[in-house]
């Protein structure tokens, strides 16, 4: 948990004061911000002087705060004409040196090798994205960078047990999806097998996190019983699961997000908000934030249920992890453990199979654990299975008709059916996903379809780079000419996975 005596501007009385007086565009910017003298002698004169006629609570702040650094005055290149060489021209701009020792008072957690940014307001690592980023650094001959990657994901790991959603201390109450492990293997094919003695630990130590090794309670881990009638004498079968949610310990508003979330709070019907701050923190955690599939029926109302549903995504990335653990395993020796961690592969392929493919409707499906059913969101987390090998042929050929009748639109793939206001819902795109849609598609042989996604999703990019000059997070696939002004986070110069993914596919092969 956060020190309110050494990191005030994450917690406590002066946190809330500044966050609810809205002095700044944004809650992560105080978040983001050092005290300059000892916090509980702030914390002392603020006591003193907050209720003077004359205090101004800005001013206080920026005299006894250090300021972040903007991302506007770091960044200063000439817009290209083509978007490929003007990504290549970002990279060395969005590029960061080893953290030095940073003050005890800062959110910052350092990273001991050279980093990249995403850019816009963010001044530090994020988890999932940087596997996407990584692609483009592959693609724009930065393999070094890939390492350091690898590297500072090694340190988090050790140091913490885990990679937290960013390196920041308001965000250690959560991870995201776990590509530590592919990410590792791209590290391995470019720089050798003698890479695998490193990670390997630390992918391990990773898995025992999301499988709540050392835990005495289920938190990312769900055990379950199914029970089903057979045969003319209605026999009972048990069939028992062991699969994996999203999940958060604290029941609080997210500091970088502190209004929007006690706005949520305001407008939600029930009566446990703090259940609802751990759904939020959850959602997050899964980097779909925020998207219909982790809303559920309640009593005729739709909730948001995130730590009810046991999602496809994050059970096909654990699939790959287990199975890459145990192929490390053998390479190095370790044959008893290979074999165990083979084992839970093929136990946790067949409950997906199970549990998450629609076998009448053709697709996968996220399943909740509470109701014991699949749930019925429409998204593109089922290209995870086609991108990480897990689906059958079958099953590809199906999940590649609907993603060309339903998803495909004329800016690429939506990211689900659903049209509810939400970022990660219809009409938006996103770049990782079409990077593995685009990627998984191949993997299976269907390449007139992944090369007609491919061509679709980068002349919007261009398109829109074209007329701003810019890079998003997000993109509106349905209609080209609207709504494509940056989502949460102004237009900047580039922006981390849609750079990383356009370059990648630039050097995509075609057919």
């Amino acid at each position: 948990m956060v020190s309110q005596k050494k990191q005030i501007q994450l917690a406590g009385e002066l946190f809330e004061a500044v966050q609810k007086k809205k002095i700044f565009p944004d809650c992560k910017q105080f978040v983001d911000m050092v005290p300059k003298d000892d916090p509980e002698r702030i914390f002392r004169l603020w006591e003193k002087l907050k209720d003077e006629p004359i205090f101004d609570l800005k001013t206080f702040v920026l005299t006894y705060f250090e300021k972040p650094e903007e991302y506007s005055q770091v960044v200063n290149i000439n817009r290209k004409k083509v978007c490929r060489e003007h990504i290549s021209s970002l990279w060395s701009v969005l590029f960061r040196k080893p953290d030095k020792a940073v003050s005890e008072f800062d959110s910052l957690i350092p990273l001991p090798n050279p980093y990249v940014v995403s850019g816009g307001n963010f001044r530090e690592v994020y988890y999932w994205e940087s596997y996407f980023i990584a692609q483009g650094l592959r693609a724009d001959g930065h393999e070094k960078m890939i390492l350091n990657m690898v590297r500072n994901f090694s340190h988090l790991i050790k140091k913490l047990g885990y990679i937290p959603c960013g390196n920041r201390g308001y965000q250690t109450d959560r991870s995201q999806p776990p590509f530590y492990t592919p990410l590792a293997e791209m590290g391995v094919k470019l720089f050798g097998d003698d890479l695998l003695s490193e990670v390997l630990p630390h992918a391990e130590k990773e898995y025992n996190y999301w499988m709540d090794k050392d835990e005495n309670e289920e938190k990312h881990a769900v055990s379950f019983s199914i029970q089903k009638r057979l045969g003319p004498e209605d026999k009972v079968q048990t069939s028992n699961y062991r699969l994996n949610r999203y999940w958060s310990d604290r029941v609080t508003p997210r500091q970088e997000y502190w209004n929007r979330d006690l706005a949520e709070a305001k407008s939600y019907s029930g009566n446990n908000k703090s259940e609802l701050y751990r759904n939020i923190r959850a959602a997050s955690e899964s980097g779909w934030d925020v998207n219909s599939r982790w809303l559920t029926q309640n009593n005729g109302q739709k909730t948001l249920s995130t730590t009810d549903i046991l999602p496809l995504d994050l059970n096909t990335i654990l699939w790959y992890m287990e199975k890459k653990i145990s192929e490390w395993n053998f390479k190095a020796g370790k044959d008893e453990k290979a074999r165990d961690f083979e084992r839970r592969a093929y136990q946790r392929k067949k409950s997906i199979i199970e549990l998450m493919w629609g076998k009448s409707e053709g697709f996968f499906f996220d399943y909740n654990v509470r109701t014991k059913k699949r749930t019925e969101h429409w998204t593109l987390a089922a290209v995870y299975p086609l991108y990480f090998g897990l689906a059958t042929k079958d099953q590809a050929t199906k999940i590649a008709s609907h993603l060309e009748r339903r998803f495909l639109k004329k800016g690429g793939l939506v990211t689900s059916l659903q049209e509810s206001g939400l970022q990660w819902d219809a009409p938006y795109g996103w770049a990782p996903l079409h990077w593995m849609a685009i990627v998984g598609l191949k993997n299976y042989g269907f390449n007139r379809l992944s090369d007609e996604i491919t061509k679709r999703w980068m002349n919007l990019v261009d398109q829109v780079f074209q007329q701003t000059g810019k890079l998003v997070e997000k993109y509106n696939v349905i209609d080209l000419d609207r709504d494509n002004a940056g989502g949460d986070y102004t237009y900047q110069d580039g922006y981390g996975w849609t750079n990383g993914v356009y370059s990648a596919l630039d050097e995509l092969p075609k057919e």
